[in-house]
């Protein structure tokens, strides 16, 4: 009687080998590193709660999507390789961050890519400019040599102090722009309206800092006009404030029928706020243009780091149109001494 061949089972295969389980616990830290600058940014959209932190932090939303990228594209890779352990897992964590993706870039996308309707043939065009000072800070004369190269017919300076007033008056500001409305301020509360058009119809807005509502040209060519400049939602007045500052704005655009709206208006696209303003009808220049992710603030690099300028990172300087003007160009400007780049738009009837 002979005995049964005897067989030997090995593991040795399928075991992971240390080296292997240092590499996917490397590979693993450096998935959650990844995600862990991201996901705040997608759960705080998807809730849009209403406390300052969370209202501040909604403004750098788009910030999350380079992370998203990195992190799809190393555990694809992975995925596809087989070489970080249950392929179940790693794909359902793929999907995860696919969708976190998704979102972000749905969000974005309106700034890329879309339609711009077609000004009526022969429509004569506005070129309108919103500039924030920086309380005062801003280099006056340069403004003015930028409206002048740019062919502004409207500006809208937020922050103006009596000092860069007299400074826009010795640049020539009173020359290329003869008509004006609005007051200068010590610090942020100054707004003005400088226009080559008659200004008409000046209103005086119940918002924390200056906002009006106006009319510029006659006739035909009367253009309804808001330049706002709603308060932070940073303290000491707070989110709450900056909320009632857009809907005190938002309703006077309803009752005015105003077609354009600019300046500081200190919210982003992703902002409640603004959602509600493309609700009402109104669209940003630089989205209708397909100008990309414009940012404008902070421009001058705001930094504890002296001499280290790091580029903008957010858009909260607008030029709004509702449904009856149409945007042939619009871009970012720097303004020198500001904390903003300005934003330029060629306006047109539809």
């Amino acid at each position: 009687m002979t005995d049964a061949p005897t067989t030997s089972t090995s593991t040795s295969a399928t075991a992971p080998t240390t080296g292997q389980r240092v590499r996917r616990v490397l590979f693993w830290l450096v998935v959650v590193a990844l995600a862990v600058p991201a996901v705040p940014f997608t759960l705080n959209r998807l809730v849009d709660a209403e406390a300052g932190p969370a209202v501040r932090m909604m403004a750098f939303t788009p910030l999350a999507t380079p992370w998203y990228v990195a992190d799809v594209l190393l555990v694809g890779t992975a995925l596809v390789l087989g070489r970080a352990g249950s392929r179940r897992v790693v794909g359902a964590v793929l999907a995860l961050l696919g969708l976190g993706l998704g979102l972000h870039v749905w969000w974005l996308a309106p700034q890329f890519v879309g339609g711009s309707p077609d000004p009526a043939e022969g429509a004569a065009e506005l070129v309108v400019m919103t500039t924030n000072f920086y309380e005062g800070e801003a280099d006056a004369a340069a403004v003015v040599r930028a409206a002048e190269d740019h062919g502004v017919g409207l500006l809208v300076v937020n922050e103006i102090t009596f000092g860069t007033l007299h400074q826009l008056e010795d640049a020539g500001i009173d020359e290329l722009l003869p008509h004006r409305i609005g007051e200068p301020n010590g610090a942020v509360d100054g707004t003005m309206v400088f226009s080559r058009e008659p200004i008409t119809e000046p209103v005086r807005l119940d918002t924390t800092f200056q906002s009006w509502q106006l009319t510029v040209g006659e006739g035909e060519g009367a253009v309804t006009v808001l330049a706002v400049h709603p308060v932070a939602p940073v303290p000491p007045a707070g989110a709450p404030a900056w909320r009632a500052d857009h809907e005190t704005l938002l309703a006077a655009a309803r009752d005015s029928g105003a077609q354009l709206v600019l300046g500081d208006m200190n919210a982003t696209a992703d902002h409640a706020v603004m959602r509600a303003w493309r609700d009402a009808g109104y669209r940003d220049s630089l989205e209708l243009v397909n100008a990309g992710w414009s940012r404008t603030w902070p421009s001058n690099g705001i930094t504890p780091v002296p001499g280290f300028h790091p580029p903008a990172l957010i858009q909260i300087d607008h030029v709004l149109v509702d449904d009856t003007l149409a945007v042939t160009d619009s871009s970012t400007v720097d303004v020198p001494g500001s904390d903003h780049r300005a934003v330029v738009a060629t306006v047109a009837r539809r």
